[in-house]
């Protein structure tokens, strides 16, 4: 079977592109790290690199998954967002990682934001879910962001998962919450905007 073709995004900030065996480093380090503990890491470098050839593969399987996010300007990487379905998962989920040295820029908001945009808009989804340990509340606070609220009605993936819902396609149509994102967006692409209190992304 032909490798998908994966398409590339870009934001004001941000290019969303597959990922490569480049990348690799960064996403070994931050699953080996404790970042990944919502993730069911820390995990060793044989679970990493499985994980990782999961994630290039879910491409040819699904047609889509997980880009990896770029500055626009150095094409540094700063982690990954994107669709992730594997077997088992009740629901596509919409889902995000930044590398730990990298939050609190509003990087996550921007991709995850792009990439439900593509998903709705070319692919044609009717929405996601994304799952969160109920731990994660750097996780929880930007699905809420992002307009997403919790379906305690939903199925989980081992029951110790809360499920977010995000949005309809129509929803976001509407213009009030999608304003919003992307007044959020602007203003940490301002490079004076100083947020204050821990990082949320």
């Amino acid at each position: 079977m032909p490798a998908t073709r994966i398409p590339t995004i870009e934001t004001r900030r941000l290019v969303l592109r597959g990922p490569e065996a480049g990348d690799y480093p960064d996403f070994k380090a931050t699953f080996s790290s404790y970042r990944s503990r919502f993730m069911g890491g820390p995990l060793n470098a044989y679970e990493a690199w499985m994980l990782y050839a999961a994630e290039i593969g879910h491409w040819n399987i699904r047609g889509y998954g997980m880009w990896m996010i770029h500055d626009k300007q150095t094409q540094e990487t700063y982690g990954m967002a994107g669709g992730w379905f594997p077997a088992a998962w009740p629901e596509r989920e919409l889902a995000w990682i930044i590398w730990p040295d990298k939050a609190g820029h509003g990087y996550a908001l921007e991709a995850t934001h792009a990439a439900r945009r593509y998903f709705y808009e070319d692919l044609g989804w009717d929405g996601a879910v994304s799952y969160i340990d109920p731990k994660n509340l750097d996780s929880i606070r930007l699905a809420e962001r992002l307009g997403a609220v919790k379906d305690r009605d939903a199925a989980t993936i081992d029951g110790n998962d809360a499920v977010y819902r995000h949005p309809s396609p129509d929803t976001l149509k509407s213009g009030q919450l999608n304003d919003g994102i992307e007044l959020e967006i602007n203003h940490y692409c301002d490079p004076l905007f100083k947020p204050k209190g821990f990082a949320i992304d």
